[in-house]
């Protein structure tokens, strides 16, 4: 049996994918158990080829009581503390990253700079397991009563940094909207009266607003049937990379040489933040200042550019 961490968000496990992938292909007859928080089951099925699920929300509070894997795999962080949670499994082997505070020395360095699919993908070629950092697919659900072809705005995210103001949102709601697109504002339930503050300011009806009204599956669904997504650098922006979804992903205070769609992948566009103007440790209640600089008229450019893309192509696919 495979014991494998992952207990963070949705961006998190779906750069991850890769690396659950070759875990998969390489270890056929393992059981694979991934702890991350349960919330993610649907995306955990999306993925497939992960046998269990165990929730794991924080390295606080560790649910494994199991027997001893064959094989831990962090693919959580640098440690120490994610590796101490796996050592006291007791696995036979340990996959991470050296971590002199951990005890841990065996396993490639920790490279701050790297893109976060091809750091875990680079740990577990290191231990000699093949990887395909493109392999980011995840299954794709039935549209069911899920509208299609949609342009899809989602103005939240957990972190203040990472949230473009709503009233740029609302404007350029109001110019897609005005030029044709079907327009659908996503979150959770907490950006409820967020999302409703887009609609209101950009003059939608109250019905485009599924913020709050949809899960996991079906906003995995909706943005794998939608004509395209804008959003901030946040989990929903990983859905589009791995549907092949056209998109337009506002970055601050990280940057998309380390969290966003692959550059090869033409019907992406990132705006926002780049390698030399990152701040990771803002931490403050308003956009960062790399978000805060793009405007709505930037956006609209990259619309019109991605969706040109996908007609020269006449096609796209994750």
């Amino acid at each position: 049996m495979i014991l494998i961490l992952r207990a963070l968000g949705l961006g998190d496990l779906a750069t991850a994918v890769p690396a659950l992938r070759a875990l998969r292909v390489h270890y056929p007859d393992q059981r694979l158990v991934l702890l991350a928080p349960r919330w993610l089951a649907p995306l955990v099925e999306l993925i497939g080829g992960i046998d269990e699920l165990v929730d794991t929300a924080d390295l606080a509070h560790p649910r494994w009581h199991g027997p001893a894997p064959e094989l831990a795999v962090n693919l959580h962080g640098r440690g120490p503390e994610s590796h101490r949670l796996l050592v006291g499994t007791r696995p036979r082997r340990l996959f991470a990253f050296a971590n002199r505070v951990a005890g841990h020395h065996h396993g490639p360095s920790w490279r701050a700079d790297e893109h976060e699919v091809r750091r875990w993908c680079r740990l577990l070629a290191w231990h000699g397991v093949p990887t395909d950092p493109t392999d980011l697919g995840l299954r794709r659900p039935a549209p069911g009563r899920t509208p299609t072809g949609v342009t899809v705005l989602h103005p939240g995210s957990k972190i203040p940094g990472k949230r473009w103001p709503v009233e740029r949102f609302a404007a350029l709601g109001r110019r897609l909207a005005g030029a044709g697109h079907q327009i659908a504002v996503t979150g959770d339930v907490t950006e409820l009266p967020l999302a409703r503050r887009l609609a209101q300011l950009a003059g939608l009806p109250e019905r485009t607003v599924r913020a709050g009204h949809t899960g996991l599956r079906d906003l995995a669904s909706l943005v794998a049937h939608a004509r395209l997504l804008i959003s901030g650098d946040t989990g929903i922006a990983h859905l589009a990379t791995a549907y092949g979804t056209p998109s337009v992903v506002l970055f601050g205070p990280q940057s998309p040489a380390h969290w966003g769609p692959p550059p090869e992948r033409t019907w992406h566009r990132c705006l926002g933040a780049d390698g030399g103007g990152e701040r990771p440790g803002w931490d403050g209640a308003e956009a960062h200042p790399a978000l805060a600089a793009v405007d709505v008229d930037q956006v609209l450019v990259a619309v019109a550019e991605v969706e040109r893309m996908v007609r020269t192509t006449g096609a796209f696919a994750a």
